[in-house]
């Protein structure tokens, strides 16, 4: 297999060092991550508007979030070649960070093990090396400064934290977005939010892992994305002097996609009540004592969540939770699991033309999306790897857009052909 060719020719991966400095009003931190013999990469983050009066953290607090950046940040680039020993020179690890960050790993990367066929289970599948003769000359620290009882809110354009910032804007909290990367989407709804400073930060891929990847020559998949907010949301929350962070993962996410080597693997792992747990002891003790991350929407499921967005028509308009959309310069490609589970979850919630407005046309009279309104109400392979509903969520909204259209007098195609 691949995988094992991969492995055995690139037996380690090492994160070397980092970088940082200020420039043209931004901080610009550059990782560098190497696998010999012969591969290297070096990714940038941004930070920007950035001035040397947020720097308040001292430099060996503001080296620790940086390093701490660069280890999520090299999970991009080890799954290149899934190498079986990754040797940390940037920083020093104890052994409680490298047995919560092997557990990162494993659980985080499982889509990416599931879809490559790779077996995580042996005992010699991973090793995390972290000597303290690579120690760095400054001493990496969490930070206890206080922070001002405001309210950061990362934000990409969904429906999710759209609701989070109106609900916490009604109760009258200082609040901000923070983004990385932000789509036309992602600005349009800053926009009509009225949220004139956003924290945002550029994040920029090596172009040579862009480059091996459309060869084909080394291994490519899923990595948990909102692991990679979570350590910068808290990084720029220090900077920029915010207690809170307020993400918008709901109870949703804790369900998995499917069954492989005996563990469940869900793509939306790092939404999970169970990584936010993990996160939340680990910023604590090793990042920042004072952060308050938790996710605002957890005690809710995705068609309560689509119940309160429909309250606010403002962003109807700019809204979306589309990754290929984005991809191809579309609000909505009209033709991924996610298109069609946001379709089903507000077809009963709002008049017809809104929602032609929205995607453009009438996803439910779509016959090529049978096989994906299949695999979201459990009657597929497994559940879509995409950021959708509860198998139940999924019925329960097919069953509710079923009840609509047979009051508006037309039942569409898609909810004639599956079993409701």
């Amino acid at each position: 297999m691949k995988s094992k060719i991969l492995r055995k020719k690139y037996p380690r991966f090492i994160y070397r060092n980092y970088g940082y400095e200020i420039k043209g009003g931004d901080l610009k931190i550059s990782f560098f991550f190497e696998i010999p013999p012969g591969i290297s990469f070096r990714p940038q983050i941004i930070i920007k508007k950035l001035s040397r009066t947020h720097l308040v953290p001292t430099r060996n607090v503001l080296d620790n979030l940086i390093f701490h950046v660069g280890l999520i940040e090299m999970l991009s680039y080890w799954k290149a070649t899934c190498s079986p020993k990754i040797i940390i020179e940037a920083g020093y690890l104890n052994k409680e960070q490298i047995s919560w960050w092997k557990n990162l790993i494993i659980k985080g990367m499982g889509q990416f093990f599931y879809e490559n066929k790779i077996n995580w289970r042996k005992s010699n599948f991973l090793t995390i090396a972290s000597n303290r003769l690579n120690y760095p000359m400054v001493e990496l620290r969490r930070t206890d400064i206080k922070l001002k009882n405001k309210h950061l809110v990362p934000m990409g354009g969904g429906r999710d934290s759209i609701v989070t910032l109106e609900k916490l804007r009604r109760a009258r909290k200082k609040i901000n977005a923070f983004t990385v990367n932000p789509t036309k989407a992602a600005k349009d709804v800053l926009r009509v939010a009225g949220i004139k400073n956003p924290i945002i930060v550029e994040r920029k891929i090596d172009p040579k892992l862009l480059e091996l990847n459309k060869e084909g020559a080394l291994l490519n998949g899923h990595t948990p994305f909102t692991a990679l907010l979570s350590f910068l949301s808290v990084f720029c929350a220090v900077l920029f002097g915010y207690k809170n962070i307020a993400f918008s993962n709901e109870k949703s996410a804790n369900e998995g996609n499917v069954k492989y080597l005996g563990r469940i693997i869900n793509h939306q792992w790092a939404k999970s009540s169970e990584f936010e747990k993990m996160f939340k002891y680990y910023c604590k003790k090793y990042l920042a004592k004072n952060i308050n991350y938790f996710s605002y929407l957890r005690k809710y499921g995705e068609l309560e969540i689509s119940k309160m967005f429909a309250k606010y028509p403002k962003y109807f308009s700019v809204f979306s939770s589309c990754n290929l959309g984005s991809k191809i310069g579309e609000r909505w490609c009209g033709k991924c699991p996610k298109c069609l589970f946001v379709y089903i979850s507000l077809y009963p919630l709002l008049r017809n033309k809104d929602l032609l407005k929205i995607f453009g046309k009438d996803l439910l009279q779509d016959k090529k999306l049978l096989p994906l309104m299949k695999s979201l109400i459990g009657e597929g392979i497994h559940k879509p790897f995409e950021c959708v509903g509860t198998y139940q969520e999924s019925r329960e909204a097919a069953l509710l857009s079923f009840e609509e259209a047979r009051k508006l007098g037309k039942i569409p195609y898609l909810l004639k052909q599956v079993r409701l």
